[in-house]
């Protein structure tokens, strides 16, 4: 029946769009009616048109300039309430949305996932800022437009939009970076477009020894050693218009890092070495006229991770697969009511490498979207609905999200959904310590709260939001054990707390001052477990700080640009009874830009330095952090 549904959602797509393209083009692309409110993400996901109660946080191309030659970890853990959970400089890092586990939370690239299909996780260190063209961050549960699995938030990655005219020119940007540690970043972007063609490339290598000071457990003086980083990746974007209301496009993206694993401060040796590649392509097809966006998408990932400890002979090899496939419709009714319905395909496969048998994870859904606008689109409801299939399991998962404008300074949001994560691969068949019989984590979601947004023409802006978010896991999944960890329901964790997001600006002629902070209040507790006299009850999930807050202060004259960011990383417990803790860190980072014109070109200098009080401090228990260090690079643009 589940089925026969989706094939017949299918079906009524392909007749609309023959239909389509039967009719005579009467719209093109520039006298296309935008109809709704205006919104503030720079993403194409078609999602977020459906998500007016959710938080929405994006990043504005001075934000992102200031992180080029870095990742989306550090921008995610200077510029966000989202606790980075780095296991190292240059190391692995996951995210953790509002308490929610790595496994929790999703990246999407182009509304495609790409976290490990084998692992759910993603690492958001080996995401290079330089590759990305737009980043979004969605907080809170949706999992009937995201999916199942999408329980604390998602990270969105976005190439740029496609531009076709004959009258621009190509646009190249050259990049050169160096930095404390022997780091060093090589990069290039390019554009080139006619009026039916458009190619983008985008490429970035990367180097470090990342050979920095520390103390050891004994209080010794150590330099970090076996801490080598070399990688780097490429992406190519190529995009053909059809016509006025349809474009094709393929994107192809490639990226390799090679990392040697430093000893924890309980090791007095590593020969750890782990060596990770990636293959992503994405072929995408978009046609749209005034009231009407058709779209298909298909993906093909390939995850590899090659690890290798020769203290003790160990070698193990993992790769992962994934296709990804979906088809949608996008309608606008009229100026108060819109809807959106899409039908995604996603089939992860590996093999094991210890008896060769292929494991795989099949999802298949049909999703669908109402939003309409009540007085003026003073009031805004959306309602969410997916049905999906994950092997045998039939999951629906309802959601509704609104937001009311009271006044034309304060708003209101509000979301409830419910949420569903299935095992992933790994936690089903690693060997050893995989576990089949694992449950599902079930659970809802609510969070609600409110803007305020001030400005008036004498340059002054200011802009407070709040948000209020709660929210119950059933058989939530952790890993725990002794010779070898093996994951477990753990019975109900509840998340609850309370997010701020606070901006101030003021422009004065050719000066403009800016000032912010983000705090974050998060309590997530086990209130149930199925082990007996479990000493978790009531206690604080490990590495969930309860309070995270960052600040960011500074101004710009004319083409110079000055930013002090400071962050705050409350008590983490590492252990599920409380009894063992690392110490809250306060680390303060400078970043400065100033560009310069010649001719045809733009020449920026940018530099940043991190930990400028030299702090000791690590965030992942026995993995100190580096003290101060520094990173400076330049780029060459050609207008």
């Amino acid at each position: 029946m589940y089925l026969s549904r989706i094939s017949f959602c299918v079906l009524l797509l392909l007749l609309y769009t023959i239909g389509m393209q039967a009719q005579e083009i009467r719209d093109t692309l520039h006298d296309v009616k935008v109809i709704g409110k205006h919104t503030e993400h720079t993403s194409t996901d078609k999602r977020l048109d459906f998500s007016p109660g959710q938080k929405v946080k994006g990043f504005d191309s001075i934000t992102l300039e200031q992180y080029q030659f870095q990742n989306i970890s550090n921008l995610l853990s200077q510029q966000s309430s989202i606790f980075i959970k780095s296991y190292g400089f240059n190391n692995l890092a996951t995210l953790n949305f509002r308490g929610a586990s790595a496994a929790q939370s999703i990246v999407l690239w182009n509304g495609v996932p790409i976290q490990n299909a084998a692992l759910g996780i993603a690492d958001v260190s080996s995401l290079p800022i330089l590759l990305t063209g737009n980043v979004n961050v969605v907080y809170g549960s949706s999992a009937a437009l995201w999916g199942s699995g999408n329980v604390g938030g998602a990270v969105l990655l976005d190439d740029a939009k496609p531009v076709f005219d004959t009258n621009s020119r190509p646009k190249v940007s050259l990049f050169m970076g160096a930095g404390s540690f022997a780091q060093y970043t090589i990069g290039i972007k390019a554009a080139f477009n006619t009026k039916k063609w458009y190619v983008a490339v985008n490429g970035i290598w990367q180097a470090a020894k990342n050979d920095f000071p520390y103390t050891d457990a004994n209080g010794a003086n150590m330099t970090m050693p076996n801490a080598l980083l070399h990688g780097g990746g490429i992406q190519l974007n190529t995009a053909y218009q059809i016509n006025k209301e349809q474009v094709l496009s393929l994107s192809l993206w490639y990226q390799q890092y090679d990392r040697e694993i430093p000893p924890a401060l309980f090791e007095q040796y590593s020969v750890k070495d782990l060596r990770n590649n990636s293959l992503r392509m994405l072929l995408d097809w978009n046609k749209q006229n005034r009231n009407n966006t058709i779209y298909s998408k298909a993906s093909f990932t390939q995850d590899k991770m090659h690890y290798t400890d020769t203290s003790i002979e160990v070698v193990t090899d993992n790769t992962v697969y994934q296709y990804y496939q979906e088809l949608g419709w996008k309608h606008i009714i009229n100026n108060n009511n819109k809807f959106l319905v899409f039908v995604p395909v996603q089939i992860a496969w590996m093999q094991l490498p210890t008896n060769g048998q292929i494991k795989q994870q099949s999802r298949s859904a049909i999703a669908t979207t109402y939003d309409a606008g009540f007085f003026d689109h003073k009031l805004d409801i959306a309602a969410n609905l997916r049905e999906e299939i994950v092997n045998s399991n039939n999951i629906l998962l309802p959601g509704v999200d609104a937001s009311f404008m009271l006044t034309h300074w304060l708003s209101l949001k509000a979301n409830v959904q419910r949420t569903y994560r299935v095992p992933t691969l790994n936690e089903l068949y690693y060997f050893p310590g995989g576990n089949a019989s694992l449950k599902p984590e079930e659970g809802w979601n609510e969070d609600g709260g409110y803007i305020i947004k001030l400005k008036n023409n004498s340059g002054f802006q200011l802009q407070h939001e709040l948000s209020y978010f709660n929210r119950n896991i059933n058989n939530w999944i952790a890993w725990f054990g002794g010779a070898f960890w093996t994951p477990h329901n753990i019975a109900t964790v509840y998340s609850r707390g309370v997010e701020t997001e606070n901006s101030f600006q003021y422009s004065f002629k050719k000066w403009k001052f800016h000032a912010g902070i983000n705090t974050s209040y998060v309590l997530a507790t086990t209130t149930s477990s199925y082990i007996p006299n479990d000493g978790s009850i009531g206690k604080q999930i490990p590495y969930t700080p309860r309070y995270n807050e960052q600040m960011n202060i500074g101004f710009a004259f004319k083409e110079f640009y000055f930013n002090y960011n400071h962050t705050y990383t409350g008590y983490r417990f590492i252990t599920t009874d409380e009894s063992e803790y690392e110490l809250p860190y306060n680390i303060g980072n400078l970043q400065l830009m100033y560009t310069y014109p010649i001719k045809e070109f733009l020449l920026s200098f940018n530099a940043q330095c991190n930990n400028i009080w030299n702090n000791k401090y690590d965030v992942i228990a026995y993995r100190p952090m580096p003290g101060i260090n520094w990173m400076t690079g330049i780029r060459l643009q050609y207008k």
